[in-house]
């Protein structure tokens, strides 16, 4: 779109900056937009001329949702897990290797296809900006090929070949761990911002983590780290050793994890460097106990929300959802709920152009069909995104 767009007639906008509350909420508002970037706001009385105009209509007005960890290079499902967990079986993370299985035979249409497919649908329920990992693929040719596809939708993308150790690696850890480090990482760098790992039982010990996430860094990658998902860990701590930006799920903690997190904290009180990213859709869909987030905000420590999107314990792409999942299963109030899932998910990617409606920020703007943020939580499974602005773009 060419010229400069006015949303206007905003009953309640969410900035994430100065303004009423945590959340910077400005009352009967207007955003200007210019050439992809918020450049003002202010009240809707005073709004300046534009090109182009939305009409909020009196709803409420909320910057993208910033969607910090997803798996969406994969092909094929597992509902008949889904099926299992739900009568009773539990949840070891052992179906990753099935969709390896499946993402290997795929083509790369298929899987770009599915890429888009739910990048598409994440967009439509007011995701702006969304990180994608690979971690499906676990060859040389298959890692790189899907962080390049990755990179075609996202920006925000992520190494994860140190995911599992697939099946023909099995009883060769330390093969499969110089695999990842040397060529695999060579390949895949290229196409990646961040490197990850999956810290826990059954995938890669501390020791291993910790050599894979070094190698990550010294080929110019930010760490980002799977974390106490699944059973007390080291992997929070190494994330903080390591300065990861982000350590996700961290549902098992100890105080000594939560005092590690929380010992990042920045010198001016703007939160800690390095963020907890919780991702409620994985204990919904594992039926396993949720993250204390409670814990976590009244340590100091900065929270994001994420999807976690993935086809075995988590195929939701609905940031809508999970924070409603958030507020009731995880203690946090809606405008904290709200905040992880914007600014929140920014300060996890390092980022402070999205996830805020300020000037100088990406014009991200989300539309409520509803008054206030608020009715995220109060409605849940409600379709409440009206409209969706990107990049300045209404879509």
């Amino acid at each position: 779109m060419s010229g400069s767009l006015l949303v206007g007639n905003i009953g309640e906008l969410v900035t994430n900056g100065a303004g009423e509350g945590p959340l910077g909420i400005r009352r009967n508002a207007a955003v200007l937009v210019e050439e992809g970037r918020v450049v003002w706001v202010g009240p809707s009385a005073y709004a300046p001329a534009a090109d182009h105009h939305v009409d909020a209509g009196g709803a409420a007005v909320l910057p993208g949702f910033v969607d910090s960890h997803a798996h969406l290079v994969f092909a094929g499902d597992r509902a008949a897990e889904f099926a299992a967990r739900m009568a009773g079986e539990p949840y070891t993370g052992g179906g990753i290797r099935t969709t390896v299985g499946a993402t290997r035979a795929a083509t790369d249409d298929e899987l770009r296809v599915n890429v888009r497919r739910l990048r598409g649908e994440a967009l439509r329920q007011g995701t702006t900006t969304m990180e994608i990992k690979s971690g499906y693929g676990l060859t040389v040719a298959d890692e790189a090929r899907s962080l390049r596809i990755a990179a075609e939708t996202s920006p925000e993308t992520t190494f994860l070949g140190a995911h599992v150790v697939p099946a023909e690696y099995a009883d060769r850890p330390d093969d499969y761990v110089g695999l990842v480090c040397g060529p695999m990482l060579a390949a895949a760098a290229p196409y990646a911002k961040w490197i990850d790992v999956f810290c826990e039982r059954g995938a890669f010990d501390v020791d291993h983590a910790r050599a894979i996430l070094a190698c990550g860094q010294a080929a110019g990658l930010g760490v980002r780290l799977h974390a106490n998902q699944l059973g007390p860990g080291p992997g929070v701590q190494l994330g903080v050793e390591l300065d990861a930006a982000s350590v996700d799920h961290c549902t098992h903690l100890s105080d000594a994890d939560v005092a590690a997190l929380a010992d990042t904290a920045h010198s001016d009180g703007s939160g800690t460097r390095t963020v907890a990213t919780l991702l409620p859709g994985a204990e919904f869909s594992t039926r396993s106990p949720y993250p204390d987030a409670r814990r976590l905000l009244d340590a100091g420590v900065t929270v994001a929300l994420a999807t976690d999107c993935n086809p075995g314990s988590s195929y939701t792409s609905s940031m809508p959802f999970c924070v409603a999942l958030a507020v009731r299963e995880m203690r946090m109030t809606p405008a904290e709920a709200v905040w992880a899932a914007t600014a929140g998910g920014a300060r996890a990617l390092r980022r402070d152009d999205v996830g805020v409606l300020t000037p100088g920020a990406r014009a991200d703007l989300v539309v409520l069909d509803a008054p206030s943020y608020l009715h995220l939580a109060y409605r849940p499974g409600v379709p409440l995104i009206r409209q969706v602005i990107r990049n300045g773009v209404p879509q």
